[in-house]
């Protein structure tokens, strides 16, 4: 490192606790504001799914949809790319019905005639109709936030017995807080851009648990060389320093190529208009960087202060 500036991370770890803090003050405002939005996956109701072919109106079609149904409805019109249809663009929407009430096969054959009495070059067809109870989706949700807390105690454990040599114990909890962060990130995410949460947040949840942990373990296991290399009496800041300023370059490189990758897929959702892509790639550019970032500024940083703690109430109690 003689060539290299080290970058003093633990030293400005109140510059990074600030920006993540001021974030979520702002993601708890929008929070309060608009109120978490929850998919039918996780809240109950009903939903049907059409096709049809040619472009068409939203605002017509929404009211279409509307005046021949008894509930309220949200609309979510997408290209179906994977249509054989060569002459018009083919597309998919989604309509989905307020509350928990299952629609009737009457209610379902009335909405279909109507559509296609209305567009009826538009070839509207029943994809798929489906209703899930408030109560189950609840139930999907709760499994769904065990297998993310599993996830998360399995995670400190292994961090806790591989990097017991350098605080294994500590280690693994700032590793596990760094996670929150990251999660915290995420769900914010889908506040602020008004998404419902759905199985796409929890799918990301999971991956982001995945990168983002296995940045923090590169960073960790750089430190314990460095600390053996270095020997006890160095500041375990100045350890973390090095270690953190020697692995930067290939955190940072790992997380721009999977930036790209992501991003890619983005954009393709994005010009084809694939709501269900778009919702898990932003999502995902969103913990990749989050997940780059916790490694390096929260998780070492809290490390490096628990370290301290841990040296001065030794030395208090010598």
């Amino acid at each position: 490192m003689a060539d290299t500036k080290v970058l003093r991370f633990s030293k400005a770890s109140k510059i990074f606790f600030g920006i993540s803090i001021t974030i979520f003050v702002i993601g708890i405002v929008f929070n309060i504001i608009f109120g978490t939005q929850l998919d039918i996956q996780f809240s109950g109701g009903s939903y049907l799914s059409y096709s049809y072919i040619g472009e068409l109106d939203k605002n017509e079609l929404d009211s279409v949809i509307q005046k021949n149904t008894k509930m309220n409805v949200t609309t979510t019109v997408t290209s179906d790319v994977l249509s054989n249809t060569s002459n018009a663009s083919a597309y998919n929407v989604k309509v989905q019905f307020a509350g928990t009430k299952a629609i009737t096969t009457d209610e379902q054959k009335s909405l279909t005639t109507a559509l296609r009495e209305k567009y009826p070059d538009a070839s509207f067809k029943v994809l798929e109709s489906s209703a899930i109870e408030s109560t189950m989706g609840f139930k999907f949700l709760m499994k769904c936030l065990t297998a993310v807390a599993i996830a998360g105690v399995l995670i400190v454990l292994y961090v806790t017995v591989r990097f017991r040599r350098i605080g294994g114990f500590s280690a693994g909890v700032m590793a596990l807080v760094a996670l929150f962060h990251d999660v915290a990130m995420i769900y914010f995410m889908y506040v602020i851009f008004q998404m419902p949460i759905d199985s796409n947040f929890i799918a990301v949840v999971l991956m982001i648990l995945g990168y983002s942990v296995n940045d923090t373990i590169v960073v960790y296991d750089r430190v314990r060389e460095e600390r053996r290399k270095l020997g006890s009496k160095v500041d375990v800041g100045d350890v973390f320093d090095i270690s953190a300023t020697k692995v930067m370059r290939r955190t940072i490189c790992t997380s721009i190529t999977t930036l790209i990758a992501i991003g890619t897929v983005f954009v393709i959702s994005i010009v084809f208009n694939i709501s269900s892509v778009t919702s898990f790639a932003l999502p995902m550019m969103i913990g990749v960087v989050s997940g780059c970032y916790s490694s390096l500024c929260i998780a070492g940083p809290l490390w490096v202060m628990w370290q301290h703690y841990k040296q001065k109430k030794e030395k208090t109690n010598k």
